[in-house]
């Protein structure tokens, strides 16, 4: 695992690189893998896109936090799924203001994805309210009152309290200081008739 941004992270676990056709990506094993650096990409943005890469093993833990980030002020967010009995997955997009103590999580049970295959999904804040992707179909949206991170830190494959860890794949996590739209999220073309 290479320095990230002059940082080095902290390494839990054995996260092993996976090579498909020409990608490569993480794999993290839902027991004991994961990341964790000291700072959040994100820090003093007004507004934000986070995108990431990710293909869930249908057999993992049900509810894994395969992004996490929090600061100094207790503010919070997560990237997050939850796994059914039958190999699907929802997402759960998740804020929490610190001085409010007040979150909101992004999350519906009925739009379901199969797991062991590759998605983007999405989470935006443009400074009023916060949206879910998957592949670049909008799936949720609230009103939500969130304040700029301040310093703070980042997990791949795991909270950063080393609960609810995450088995599948992370091959790429793109920050933007910007509201980007729908046309320009990366996305995987989704089968006919979906």
């Amino acid at each position: 695992i290479e320095m990230v941004g002059g940082f080095q992270p902290v390494v839990l676990g054995n996260p092993k690189i996976k090579i498909e056709t020409t990608d490569s990506s993480l794999y993290f094993n839902g027991v004991d893998d994961g990341l964790v650096l000291p700072l959040i990409p994100i820090e003093g943005w007004q507004q934000f896109t986070i995108e990431v890469k990710f293909k869930p093993a249908g057999d993992g833990p049900v509810a894994p936090r395969f992004i996490h980030f929090e600061d100094t002020l207790f503010n919070r967010g997560t990237i997050e799924l939850r796994l059914t009995p039958d190999g699907q997955w929802y997402l759960d997009a998740f804020l929490r203001n610190g001085k409010t103590g007040k979150g909101l999580a992004l999350i519906d049970s009925t739009k379901l994805h199969p797991a062991d295959k590759w998605y983007w999904a999405a989470m935006v804040y443009d400074g009023k309210k916060i949206y879910s992707y998957v592949n670049g179909q909008k799936e949720l949206e609230e009103a939500f009152d969130m304040p700029p991170f301040t310093a703070g830190k980042i997990s791949l494959g795991v909270r950063l309290n080393k609960v609810n860890w995450f088995k599948g794949q992370i091959s790429e996590i793109r920050f933007h200081p910007e509201v980007l739209n729908r046309d320009k999220l990366q996305r995987f073309a989704l089968a006919k008739g979906k």
